[in-house]
């Protein structure tokens, strides 16, 4: 049967989200969707893209847009200070990773970026990056709450009776938040925690932590 499976906030940590790939093995048939934050703190941003853009190989791939992926875009295109991004977001991280300067990122990589959606729906399931509004339909959404207002506390169940899975709010005990009508999978992989896919038919788990080592499957 085709699985729906959602990856929590990745920042770089490209050996875990090699392992956790490894560990779901996905097929054409199954769908990941990234929730966002693919850039910034951990050491290998660059590798992280690389491996997204390379997965819609392997299945159907839907990348949504972070709040660390805006700030990257309006850097770039003079909105943002550097400074800011640099000292307070993690982005040293990333431009290291690209060789410490921003025209060495690669067409192909600002390609993905500016590809990356707002929120996917099923016809079961929300995907979003942090927040959301329950009264409002997700095209009406503020910006603020999509990318950046974390889970100060639980919203209300959505006006479609979807779940929501949501990322962006880190979890540092490693734990999937779930609260029912929302699921917070960010588990702080760029900290000491790990980074989570979940499979949102089944609740199903892999966890591995920013080394790449995989300390949690459906098969242990």
């Amino acid at each position: 049967m085709p699985r729906t499976i959602a990856i929590g906030d990745i920042h770089g940590c490209s050996a875990a989200l090699a392992a956790v790939l490894d560990a779901v093995a996905p097929t054409p048939a199954d769908t990941i969707v990234t929730l966002g934050d693919y850039i910034d703190r951990g050491p290998d941003s660059r590798g992280v893209i690389a491996q997204l853009i390379k997965l819609k190989e392997r299945c159907q791939h839907v990348a949504l847009l972070g709040n660390h992926e805006i700030i990257l875009r309006d850097v770039s295109e003079g909105r943002a200070p550097l400074a800011f991004w640099l000292e307070a977001c993690g982005g040293e991280a990333t431009l290291a990773s690209y060789g410490g300067a921003l025209d060495s990122i690669p067409a192909e990589h600002w390609e993905f970026l500016n590809s990356c959606r707002k929120y996917y729906e099923t016809k079961t399931h929300i995907f979003l990056h942090a927040n959301y509004a329950p009264a409002l339909a997700l095209d009406k959404q503020p910006d603020e709450l999509l990318f950046w207002m974390h889970l100060l506390r639980i919203p209300a169940p959505h006006m479609s009776g979807k779940q929501v899975i949501v990322g962006h709010t880190p979890q540092r005990d490693c734990q999937i938040l779930n609260a029912g009508h929302v699921v917070c999978i960010d588990t702080w992989c760029c900290g000491n925690g790990c980074l989570t896919a979940y499979d949102v038919a089944t609740q199903a788990v892999w966890q591995a932590d920013k080394s790449g080592v995989l300390t949690k499957s459906p098969a242990q």
